[in-house]
């Protein structure tokens, strides 16, 4: 089977042998694979002499189901979340935990951002927003679309911002959202949403430095509102910006409870859900949930696809144009 990995800073794309067929596990045949370009390309950079498997959200038909897994059926179309078992390969050997059934209704395309979905539904989610409470999302490349389109499908006040016109673009056939392309725009969106309260929480889904930015969100919000960082941000602001609100900072981790936990991923083990109501697989069952519902929609942000066999001009874009694609997802010929 084909399989893309990035080997001293490069994308390849390498013939594998596929995987055999587990307790607790699924074995699908992947028809689409989303790109996550800040996680992947950070992955090239870093890459050296030994192969690392790339991605980690994709879609596809299940074709054989091992023992102990009860929700997934043979043919039946799947999602899956969750590097190293999901990537992207033709193949996927996922754990029972990872992987969730798709309606035939909802196209197998948009199922492919499922592990970004839980992403962004796991920020949301710690926050703790309720109802009616308003949050303003910073960067709108892939992750910050969803937290955006998620929190205006829990009816939560949203108020967007990007520097690029082509991701705000994107968010145009949400009604119910405020773009905009300014700081001082944003200030006048909250003014306006929340009466001069301020925000309820500030999500920051951009990565790098962004200490200024960071320090200005802390005047967006309300008495102890909250940052939530959700991109690979470096952590530098002003403590009396922090101090003066007596805000939470908090950090998202992934897709929620469970990642990176060996007994839960691999070995099949659940988190009860009286003491954990919302895992990462439990998120991922959501993110299909919406889209199944049609509470949201992602067509708008996946405006590259690309044969697996040609992956390498799909991440070689996204690092010389990084405005002009938004969603990239790789194909397998299905």
């Amino acid at each position: 089977m084909l399989s893309v990995i990035s080997l001293n800073n490069q994308v390849k794309v390498i013939e594998k042998e596929c995987p055999v067929l587990q307790p607790n596990y699924v074995l699908m045949k992947t028809h689409y694979s989303m790109v996550s370009p800040g996680t992947e390309l950070t992955s090239i950079r870093r890459s050296g002499e030994e192969p690392v498997s790339l991605g980690y959200s994709a879609s596809g038909i299940a074709v054989e189901v091992g023992e102990n897994v009860e929700h997934i059926q043979a043919g039946q179309q799947v999602a899956c979340y969750g590097a190293p078992y999901v990537n992207h390969s033709e193949y996927l050997l996922v754990p029972k935990h990872l992987i969730t059934p798709v309606p035939n209704h909802v196209h197998l395309i948009e199922a492919s951002a499922a592990g970004l979905g839980a992403i962004a539904i796991h920020a949301l989610r710690q926050s703790n927003l309720i109802f009616g409470e308003c949050a303003v999302v910073v960067g709108l490349g892939i992750i910050g679309q969803l937290v955006a389109r998620i929190a205006e499908a829990a009816a939560l006040k949203v108020i967007a911002v990007d520097l690029i016109e082509e991701r705000r673009r994107a968010l145009a056939d949400v009604p119910g959202i405020t773009v905009c392309s300014t700081m001082r725009e944003v200030e006048e969106a909250i003014r306006e949403r929340t009466r001069g309260t301020g925000a309820d929480a500030v999500f920051h889904c951009a990565s790098g430095l962004q200490k200024q930015l960071l320090d200005d969100s802390f005047d967006w919000i309300r008495d102890r509102g909250k940052i939530v960082i959700v991109g690979d941000m470096v952590m530098e602001f002003t403590r009396a910006q922090m101090f003066k609100k007596e805000a939470d900072v908090i950090i998202s981790r992934a897709g929620g409870p469970g990642r990176y936990d060996k007994l839960y991923e691999g070995d099949g083990f659940d988190y009860p859900i009286g003491y954990v109501r919302w895992t990462e697989g439990r998120n991922t069952e959501e993110y299909i949930r919406l889209l199944s519902e049609g509470r949201i929609s992602v067509r708008s942000i996946i405006s590259k696809t690309q044969p697996v066999l040609d992956a390498a001009k799909l991440y070689e874009e996204f690092a010389s144009a990084p405005q002009q694609i938004l969603g990239g997802v790789i194909t397998y010929g299905a």
